[in-house]
Order: structure tokens, then sequence, then C-alpha cells
């Protein structure tokens, strides 16, 4: 299992790499990712949240009803006009929770974890937002660039605190764990 990498390591803040090889190390990344969001009872997860500075993603939307959705470089091919507002928190945030207007569907291209390419179409609800929230991530976008400078003002304080667990050597690098 992973650390979860919390706001102000600057890897969040990074766009993740593609990923070109699909072999043994993926596989056994994307497994302990898994593990790192069920473990933390999470949603979702990129890989850029556990210190890994590659386009990797997994999902769980059902709490374990059917397997997490393994999403390798994913790309998004629809995205719907109208727009809904809801709340979301993010593992690297720890006790926050904003509302946030993301688009209502959304149908995104990707890769599994052994290289076969697949689509999701019109995911809506959770999902869609599960898969908007953790693209953001590895396109090093986070919550907080959703919400108006003054909601960001209103949550320095926490921010700080949450930046203060950063360990002073942050993995910002990408490099951290090897994949």
């Amino acid at each position: 299992m992973f650390d979860i990498i919390y706001y102000g390591d600057p890897i969040l803040r990074k766009k993740a790499k593609a990923v070109s090889v699909f072999d043994g190390k993926l596989k056994n990344l994307v497994e302990e990712m898994v593990e790192t969001m069920a473990q933390n009872d999470g949603v979702g997860l990129a890989a850029p949240q556990v210190g890994v500075s590659k386009r990797i993603v997994v999902i769980d939307a059902t709490k374990g009803e059917v397997p997490p959705i393994v999403l390798i470089n994913p790309e998004f091919t629809y995205v719907s006009k109208e727009v809904v507002e809801r709340e979301e928190g993010c593992l690297s945030f720890p006790d926050i929770h904003l509302d946030i207007k993301r688009p209502e569907i959304v149908s995104v291209k990707a890769f599994d974890e052994t290289g076969k390419e697949f689509h999701l179409e019109k995911a809506a609800d959770l999902l869609a937002r599960a898969l908007q929230h953790e693209i953001d991530h590895i396109d090093g976008l986070l919550i907080i660039d959703h919400v108006s400078l003054l909601q960001r003002k209103m949550l320095s304080g926490k921010l700080k605190k949450i930046s203060a667990m950063v360990p002073g050597e942050a993995t910002g690098s990408g490099e951290a764990k090897a994949v």
C-alpha cells in the first residue's frame, strides 16, 4: 500500500506522463493503487496521488460491488453541456469537501492494465464525477482550482495545515516510486 500525497507536494501540479509499457510492473502498481484507494475509503485515485507521475487512474464508484475500473492514458471523447454541482472530497485534501460544478455526463476512452483499449460511454452520476476528478489529477488540476478565489482564501488555514503534512523531501520529481 502507498502513502497518499497531500496538497502542497509539487507532483500534484505536474501533468503526468503517458504510459507506454504495459508489463508486470504496471500491473503491480495498479494493484497497489486499488488497495490504497480501498484502504483510504476512496472512490478514485490517480497515480500522482501516490507519488507516480503517470497517466493512471483507478475508480470504484460502487463500493466494491463490481471490480474497480482501471484507466491508463484516459481521454474524454464526450462531455455534456449540462452541468451539475455536487460535493467532492479528495484523499489529497483530508477533511475538505467542496461543491464543484462539472459536466453531468462524460465518455472516456482508455487502456486497461494489459494495454487493451476500451470506452466508457455516457457515464453519469458518481462515475462521471470521479472520472473528471481523477483525470484532473493526471493533468495537474485540483479541486481547489474549481472554486472561487474567495473560497480558496477561506480555506487557506486548512490548506496550510495540509501542506505542512508534506515531508521536507517532497516527491515533486515524480521519480520517488519505481514504475
